[in-house]
């Protein structure tokens, strides 16, 4: 069976983010993810972790800013700098933390940049940000979105995101394969996962439509499930899904689906 990681930017949200740990420990996880660390200390995330004895497999390098709409800046020529910065800054907690790797959101495209210049300063930005998490042995990760969910979102396709991992010729950089928005862009989940699987160090979940829990929507969830482990898959699948009711009602899917 998959080991399952609780994403704690969607689930729990009805308390404070630091109160989540304990939820999804109590909740049967044994892992967490989450967008974003930075708005907290370093120290107090790890005390919630520790506490709750919980492992992090996955965070995001800054993206700029979320709020006003913002998905990432690293194909945006203008933010190189701030990028840098940014995978400083991602590297130092990620070493506080104890996770392993961490997602680079690409951004959208910007209609006034030509999109050879986007697809450029993409891959000289992984280069370097491969470069920089390779020094404390940290893996980079790439993750293709929908354009129905995030419009104008430059990596859609799984396709996309490994010929440009091949670019940058780092060893130490994979995909991050979301089913839900693979789902949405390209379907073929199976068939796409068994080829890239070498590539793939990251599954997500979530189904579709509303982006609900798996058994919600079109997709075969337990064939896919038994898939990932028929095929050889080790990693973590994080939940990032918006559960229907509550997290805790809504978490019967694992027993259901996950055999």
């Amino acid at each position: 069976m998959p080991r399952f990681a609780a994403n704690l930017t969607m689930l729990f949200t009805e308390v404070p983010f630091l109160d989540r740990f304990e939820r999804a420990a109590s909740a049967g996880f044994e892992a967490v993810e989450f967008l974003f660390p930075y708005a907290y200390a370093a120290r107090e995330i790890r005390q919630r972790l520790d506490g709750a004895g919980l492992k992090l497999v996955l965070h995001n390098l800054p993206a700029g800013d979320w709020d006003a709409g913002e998905r990432g800046i690293a194909c945006l020529p203008d933010r190189v700098a701030e990028f840098r910065e940014g995978v400083d800054k991602a590297v130092a907690y990620a070493e506080a933390l104890g996770v392993g790797q961490l997602n680079c959101l690409a951004g959208k495209a910007r209609d006034d940049v030509a999109p050879e210049l986007l697809h450029e300063t993409f891959v000289e930005n992984l280069g370097y940000a491969a470069a920089q998490l390779g020094k404390s042995k940290l893996d980079l990760l790439i993750e293709p979105i929908n354009t129905f969910d995030i419009p104008g979102f430059f990596l859609n396709r799984t396709a996309q995101a490994a010929s440009i991992l091949a670019e940058t010729g780092a060893a130490n950089a994979y995909i991050q394969y979301d089913i839900y928005h693979a789902q949405r862009t390209e379907g073929e989940l199976a068939a796409t996962i068994e080829k890239y699987l070498p590539r793939i160090r990251h599954v997500q979940l979530a189904d579709n439509p509303g982006r609900h829990e798996p058994g919600t929507g079109e997709i075969n969830y337990a064939f896919l499930l038994a898939h990932l482990d028929r095929i050889g898959y080790r990693g973590w699948v994080g939940c990032e899904y918006k559960p229907a009711g509550t997290t805790e009602s809504g978490l019967d899917w694992r027993a259901r689906l996950a055999r």
